[in-house]
């Protein structure tokens, strides 16, 4: 479904794709990633989406977003709010659909190809709407999960749908060697 001379453009859901990734017992590996979509296309743009706690000293998602930052991806974040949930949990909310369905309005009449890494639903409009303007959409996400992070009628509209677990020997972290190291001393 990709053509060499396909002008893509990658819109990563960066909360959806780390949960269907964790969901199948993998991490990404971004580098290896947008070298896969570079081979299968002439790569415009590669679009990561997520919210951020600005107020924590550390977040353990700023190394990777630094990271990417550097490394060819466009990053749009935006503040996560934080609240207290009715049993008096600390919640954080952060999502990223509007900004990612903006920038895929303003990318299509770039691009002959969207890559969309997200199972969420609310996207099957932003699909048909991009698709109206000739323009293919592949969704990345898993059915193999329980329960599937893909929405049906997001898998039905798009022209493509990516079982990320078949991306698993591509794009997938290397796993670290979990035998525990002997440490005593005869």
């Amino acid at each position: 479904m990709f053509y060499k001379d396909d002008r893509l453009a990658l819109f990563i859901d960066g909360s959806n794709l780390y949960a269907a990734a964790r969901s199948l017992g993998f991490d990404i590996d971004y580098k290896l990633l947008r070298q896969e979509f570079m081979r299968r296309g002439k790569m415009i743009r590669a679009f990561y989406y997520t919210a951020l706690l600005e107020n924590d000293e550390y977040s353990p998602i700023r190394p990777l977003v630094d990271w990417l930052h550097y490394n060819g991806f466009s990053m749009v974040t935006k503040p996560a709010k934080e609240y207290t949930d009715s049993m008096g949990r600390r919640k954080v909310k952060g999502n990223m659909d509007i900004e990612l369905a903006v920038d895929a309005m303003e990318m299509a009449p770039h691009v002959d190809h969207i890559v969309i890494f997200s199972g969420d639903g609310d996207f099957r409009p932003l699909v048909e709407s991009v698709q109206r303007q000739g323009v293919r959409v592949s969704v990345v996400s898993t059915i193999r999960s329980q329960p599937p992070m893909i929405s049906d009628d997001l898998r039905r509209q798009a022209d493509n749908f990516i079982e990320l677990e078949d991306l698993r020997d591509v794009i997938g972290r290397p796993q670290r060697d979990q035998t525990p190291q002997r440490t005593d001393v005869d």
